[in-house]
């Protein structure tokens, strides 16, 4: 009997859910037929009746259909006060509804930083939160201790939006039975071991600290601009975005979407630092060798790098 999936789309801006229609090689349908996967509603292209909708529903929190993956995209919405009213569904508040499919799930994976972490919503007044963390809080929604029928805690996929390869892949793995090696905040070692800054076209700039103050330009953007390459956990610069550029590639700043505390409480195109040293260091570094280490490279820095020549 093929696996089944049920997606809820929650509190977010459906984001999540164009990465993954963007998907090639294989795409979105290709996947689920290769991997043997039952997606028995998607909000965006499932065919229910609303009747029908209702009746899936209470077969799946009543047990009558089993429900093997649920994903979760968009964050749990319980304001006003808690009650949840901000988003209802079936005139209730939704966040009911998510505890008890989860109550009934074998896995779930929160598609997205606003399903894992609160993400967007979380920064705003209507009670935003992830299924197990609410920012960089274990806890969220379901609580620290919940585990799945299966006995995982929720497999977080953070991203604004996920890329679609770390949720085809997340999928694939799930229906052959793999248990994915997850790192603290639970999202797979596979797909978020590495910093965005690895695979960087940019790394030469940044260990010589050629720094840029403007888009478009070629050197490093963490010291200016607000890069979070060096400090955020994400496959960008493995993957790429259709398969050909990410942020860094075009000039413009990582923001650290991946990481709980996204977004931030600064602003995005600017770093905030003490006489010119960055207080967020790469991750793994501490500040006085960063220090040393840094004077000691703009010294050393190549002619053809200040003049931003490429390596030939």
């Amino acid at each position: 009997m093929r696996p089944n999936l049920y997606w809820l789309q929650c509190g977010g801006c459906s984001g999540d859910t164009m990465s993954m229609l963007n998907a090639d090689s294989p795409n979105i349908a290709e996947a689920t037929n290769s991997i043997g996967l039952d997606v028995l509603f998607h909000p965006s292209f499932s065919t229910l009746t609303p009747a029908r909708h209702l009746r899936l529903l209470d077969e799946l929190v009543g047990g009558a259909l089993p429900l093997d993956i649920l994903c979760v995209e968009g964050s749990v919405i319980t304001g006003p006060n808690g009650t949840g009213m901000f988003e209802t569904f079936a005139g209730r508040p939704k966040k009911d509804l998510i505890a008890e499919l989860a109550a009934q799930a074998g896995l779930i994976v929160a598609v997205g930083t606003c399903a894992a972490f609160g993400g967007v919503t979380r920064a705003g007044d209507v009670g935003g939160l992830g299924l197990q963390f609410a920012g960089k809080d274990a806890g969220g929604f379901l609580g620290p201790d919940f585990l799945s029928r299966e006995g995982s805690p929720v497999i977080n996929l953070p991203g604004c939006p996920v890329h679609p390869q770390v949720l085809i892949g997340t999928l694939s793995a799930l229906v052959v039975g793999k248990r994915l090696k997850l790192n603290e905040r639970n999202a797979p070692l596979e797909y978020y071991n590495m910093l965005v800054h690895q695979g960087c076209t940019r790394n030469e700039y940044h260990e010589y600290q050629i720094e840029e103050t403007d888009f478009g330009q070629m050197g490093c953007l963490f010291f200016h601009m607000g890069c979070h390459g060096p400090l955020a956990h994400g496959p960008c610069n493995k993957f790429l975005w259709n398969n050909r550029s990410c942020k860094t590639r075009s000039g413009i700043p990582c923001f650290g979407c991946t990481e709980p505390d996204f977004p931030q409480d600064t602003p995005f195109f600017e770093t905030p630092n003490i006489v010119g040293l960055p207080i967020n260091l790469p991750d793994g570094v501490d500040r006085p060798h960063y220090l040393a280490y840094k004077g000691m490279a703009a010294a050393a820095a190549p002619e053809r790098l200040k003049h931003r020549q490429p390596k030939v």
